[in-house]
């Protein structure tokens, strides 16, 4: 058998395990494993030296320090109600338009993404904040789980996102760069999902009614009581690309002052427990997955499967844009059976070297290589609400048991098609992703 055959039918047996529900880190090692000894006459000795030389060359990485830092960010985050100064503050300047409520919702995503950098946490956290405030204030079902889902992949959107951190890792490219590269489009993300809203109670008055006035002596208290979250973002996003700090410090520094605000905040040693074993359990499923990945690539790049794949794609004659194109519908489809982290990990090491081979608009291959990372950021996010393995759809659901689940689709459907139309700018205006880096 070949090595393109071998390399496709491991491929394939992938997505079956996959599809199994046989966990991705697994699954990755299953098929890595299978695709070396195929390509290496079945030597297991030669399999498990290459597995012990992997996990050192990979887990001993500085870099991937940051990951527990930024997810001991987020736990303390979410566990030290810093959600709830975020929507009030969202409440206290929105919530009395039509719709405002659900604005605010999502205004309090993207600050609550700022410090956590998983969409995950983010939608369970400002599920139970937001949802018994949307119901109270009597907001349709479908608005409220659906606007909720959606901002949810805010998280991942607004740095810091470990997403992004693991982009970065695969392809030694700058954390801080792709960071700063991600701000405006998250922003753009977030304005999105605010003109959806507008729209919906806009065309349907009563599915988003207006709540009641705060004072302006509320607002300041409000602003004031945010003013710390939002020096953590700027510390952490501002030190890692002035540079005077490289992201673990940078991440560092965000996770022990947000342990000290949950604290100041009520936060207890139950708390801080609940963060440190949360903490540990998420990178321990990265690392197994980051693990998996790099057998299975290692596996993949015996077979020569990526490398007769980009041969084929400069030999095909296609234009460059409609190579990423299907490359972004791949995504979409891969999105509805797996999640955003497995996608990262089972695709770049395939595409990314693809595309760094084309040319686009005369771009650089640092240029491209950012503007790529926030594509793939932004397409593996709809795979959080995106049917029938929408992670996002599934918590904000199970919150709202009086909600049917059909609904909660039928209300993020507004939403997709707003992350449609944002992907498509981006696609066409790269200059967009990396405006905020020339300027900076």
């Amino acid at each position: 058998m070949s090595g393109m055959a071998v390399g496709l039918s491991i491929f394939a047996g992938l997505m079956v395990l996959l599809a199994l529900r046989v966990h991705v880190g697994v699954g990755m090692l299953l098929a890595g494993a299978a695709a070396y000894l195929a390509m290496n006459n079945w030597e297991s000795a030669s399999l498990l030296f290459t597995i012990n030389n992997l996990a050192y060359a990979r887990l001993s990485n500085y870099d991937l320090a940051v990951i527990p830092l930024f997810m001991l960010m987020g736990q303390f985050a979410t566990h030290g109600g810093l959600s709830k100064s975020l929507f009030r503050f969202a409440t206290a300047y929105m919530g009395h338009w039509r719709g405002g409520l659900a604005m605010a919702s999502t205004g309090a995503c993207a600050g609550f993404g700022a410090i956590c950098g998983s969409s995950l946490a983010t939608a369970a956290t400002m599920g139970q904040v937001a949802l018994p405030e949307l119901k109270n204030h009597g907001y349709s079902g479908r608005l409220a789980t659906g606007a909720l889902a959606a901002a949810g992949t805010l998280g991942i959107m607004i740095p810091p996102s470990v997403p992004l951190v693991i982009y970065a890792v695969l392809t030694q490219e700058s954390i801080g760069k792709l960071f700063v590269a991600a701000v405006v489009p998250g922003l753009i993300a977030m304005i999105g999902y605010m003109i959806v809203i507008k729209i919906i109670v806009t065309l349907n008055p009563s599915s988003g009614p207006a709540c009641e006035k705060h004072t302006w002596a509320e607002r300041l208290t409000a602003t004031i009581a945010v003013l710390p979250v939002m020096g953590v973002f700027a510390v952490v996003i501002v030190g890692i690309y002035g540079g005077w700090a490289n992201p673990t410090e940078a991440a560092s520094i965000g996770a022990a002052a947000c342990g000290v605000l949950a604290i100041l905040g009520g936060m207890r040693w139950k708390g801080i427990k609940t963060s440190l074993i949360g903490t540990a359990y998420a990178t321990g499923m990265i690392f197994l997955v980051l693990l998996g990945a790099d057998l299975l690539n290692s596996g993949l790049a015996l077979t020569q499967l990526p490398v007769e794949l980009a041969e084929w794609v400069k030999n095909s004659g296609l234009p460059p844009i409609l190579v990423l194109i299907a490359i972004l519908v791949v995504y979409l489809v891969l999105g509805c059976v797996m999640d955003s982290l497995a996608m990262i990990l089972l695709t770049i090491p395939i595409f990314y070297p693809l595309l760094m081979g084309l040319d686009f608009f005369g771009m650089s291959v640092s240029d491209k290589s950012v503007w790529f990372g926030i594509l793939a950021l932004m397409v593996v996010e709809l795979g959080l609400v995106t049917p029938p393995v929408g992670m996002n759809l599934f918590i904000i659901n199970k919150m709202s048991r009086d909600v049917p689940y059909l609904e909660t689709i039928k209300g993020v459907l507004p939403f997709l098609a707003s992350d449609l139309l944002r992907i498509a700018a981006l696609v066409a205006f790269p200059g967009i992703t990396l405006w905020l880096l020339s300027v900076t």
